[in-house]
């Protein structure tokens, strides 16, 4: 990581705005490392080099039919008798020549015979016995044929570097005969939650307590954007059990993002900055002007970048979504760096915003010119997670916004489904 100012050598009476939060961020992460895997086990992977087709696709001319290849002549004039001299299954060539007069039964995906230039599919035909058919309806030259290199030529680029593989890519590949595939290692990040409050999912509650949702709802955001999520479970608001979970974490292999949820705020119990500064930690900046998230942390720990969000599920998620997705997706080296952004028609009048830059939960649909309209939900609470989880977009209001209208035009960040 370079060289920033620590927290001590901040004014801590201003709120750091987000586009320069995430643009010091941005500047302390870089791609890792590439790796060869098996097209097998390539899916969600971000490639780091750009692939070339291993071979032609189709490497013949092939039928797009089951019917008979000919020469487009002998059907000009239909109805037309012709000889059958033999057949072209897929995966077997006829290996004589089609003459005037004569035709050779063929199926979908053969190889198309030397002097046939067209095929007529066998609906158009009436097979009459084993040595002739009687064409009923021509095509012209080319019809029903499938060019040799007609989908991918042997050495052209099929995926670029940092495309993010999907079934779609992979049968492609596959179909091009590429068997190991060049990507990015995925990023191990190491979550930890804080707080006397939680409990692990399935255990029983006490009256004073919750289950500890973030832990499971930030590793599943890591997952869907390709990195590797370490749960290293809950420390106690408490020096030991959170040197334990230091001890865990430096005994954890090739941690590249450090991320404690709760425990960012200033408060009594709030032991986050005051015991992993004991053990080397350095704080670049705290506290964003952002709504919901403002008490968020990034800095570095034992050489590794550390991120501390804010325990409200809502908070850590904006926050999450806002600059750790940044973060992991350039060490991925993908082409498309954050939450994708759209722009979306309001459904309803906001009032004017304050000074900090909010991010709203909301769910656009589309009308039916194709655009999009937005709706924010209606509470905001930064602790309820029934209306993150319906939400499809965070809707972007910009420090000091003036009220809008109903039909304005506004900014919104895209969820993934």
């Amino acid at each position: 990581m370079s060289k920033m100012p620590t927290i001590s050598e901040m004014p801590h009476t201003s709120l750091m705005p987000v586009q320069q939060a995430l643009e010091i961020i941005s500047q302390s992460f870089s791609r890792l490392d590439p790796e060869d895997i098996p097209l097998t086990q390539a899916l969600g992977r971000t490639t780091a080099r750009d692939h070339f087709a291993a071979i032609t696709q189709p490497p013949f001319n092939a039928s797009a039919m089951d019917g008979y290849a000919l020469r487009a002549e002998d059907v000009a004039n239909c109805p037309v008798e012709l000889q059958v001299i033999g057949e072209a299954p897929a995966g077997k060539s006829y290996d004589g020549d089609v003459t005037p007069g004569t035709t050779v039964r063929i199926f979908t995906g053969g190889p198309v015979p030397k002097g046939a230039d067209t095929v007529i599919m066998q609906e158009n035909a009436e097979r009459l016995n084993e040595g002739s058919v009687r064409i009923l309806i021509g095509a012209e030259s080319g019809r029903n044929i499938r060019p040799a290199g007609n989908d991918f030529a042997k050495e052209q680029k099929l995926v670029e570097d940092g495309t993010i593989l999907t079934s779609r890519h992979i049968g492609m590949m596959a179909a091009a005969n590429i068997a190991t595939v060049t990507v990015t290692r995925q990023p191990r990040i190491a979550l930890l939650s804080t707080g006397d409050e939680l409990v692990t999912i399935g255990d029983v509650v006490g009256p004073d307590q919750i289950i500890s949702s973030n832990n499971l709802l930030l590793s599943t955001l890591i997952t869907e954007n390709g990195g590797t999520a370490i749960d290293l479970g809950i420390a106690r608001d408490n020096a030991p059990s959170l040197e334990e979970k230091i001890t865990l974490l430096k005994a954890t292999d090739s941690v590249d993002l450090f991320i404690t949820i709760g425990g960012a705020s200033v408060g009594d119990h709030d032991l986050v900055q005051k015991i992993l500064g004991q053990y080397g930690l350095k704080v670049h900046f705290w506290k964003i002007a952002i709504r919901p998230g403002k008490p968020m942390i990034f800095g570095e720990f034992n050489q590794r970048p550390m991120i501390g969000l804010p325990g409200n599920p809502a908070s850590a998620y904006v926050c999450a979504v806002n600059f750790m997705l940044p973060a992991l997706h350039i060490m991925l080296g993908r082409n498309v760096i954050g939450a994708p952004r759209s722009i979306a028609i309001l459904d309803h009048a906001l009032k004017d915003n304050g000074s900090r830059q909010d991010y709203m939960r909301a769910y656009y649909t589309e009308n039916s010119d194709g655009e999009k309209v937005v709706a924010a939900t209606p509470r905001q609470d930064s602790a309820k997670l029934s209306t993150l989880a319906h939400a499809n977009c965070l809707l972007v209001r910009t420090p000091n916004a003036p009220s809008a209208a109903k039909g304005d035009r506004v900014e919104i960040l895209l969820l993934q489904p």
